[in-house]
């Protein structure tokens, strides 16, 4: 085997075991965890900016990375729509959230990036068992893998703080409990 599989081969099972968690997370009652959102708020929001400014040299990168986070926001405004809220007595504030929505999402995300792999693995491969060029063709320079990834952050940013302001509502409409002294 090349040496420049391995890792490729060697990070499919932990991709292969975030993805479960990530499709595992669209499916049931799930906690409002606070924190856990915000954190995951800013870390799509730094993914997000980041891969914006690797596309900054190519007008068409940065066109599919906007048109997919208008359409990721426009998905995490419906996925907010389709979303229940209830208290569960032992797990607390909870959310249902609509499980076709982020799964869809990541569906159209990871065929787009194995369609992309398949496309670019037979310029990957040297016939003469080299090792390939340092400046190989890179995954991000479409602007539909861009646009998959745009989806992705846009909805998961608009999806959690959509969540976040939600709950913040309804932890204000409850009635104050007082203290009986």
């Amino acid at each position: 085997m090349a040496p420049h599989f391995t890792l490729p081969l060697a990070m499919i099972p932990v991709i292969i075991f975030a993805v479960w968690r990530r499709v595992r997370t669209q499916f049931g009652v799930q906690s409002i965890r606070r924190t856990r959102m915000t954190v995951r708020i800013v870390i799509f929001a730094v993914i997000g900016s980041l891969i914006a400014s690797f596309a900054m040299h190519d007008v068409r990168l940065l066109e599919g990375l906007a048109g997919g986070a208008i359409a990721g926001v426009a998905l995490g405004l419906l996925g907010l729509r389709f979303t229940r809220f209830e208290l569960d007595p032992v797990k607390g504030d909870c959310y249902v959230p609509n499980p076709y929505i982020g799964s869809l999402i990541t569906v159209l995300l990871l065929a787009r990036l194995v369609w992309r792999f398949a496309m670019l693995s037979p310029q990957l491969q040297d016939p003469t068992g080299a090792t390939p060029p340092i400046h190989g063709p890179d995954i991000g320079q479409s602007p539909l893998t861009l646009a998959m990834f745009g989806l992705l952050v846009g909805y998961y940013i608009c999806y959690y703080a959509g969540l976040l302001i939600h709950h913040q509502r309804i932890v204000r409409g409850r009635p104050a409990v007082a203290d009986q002294a």
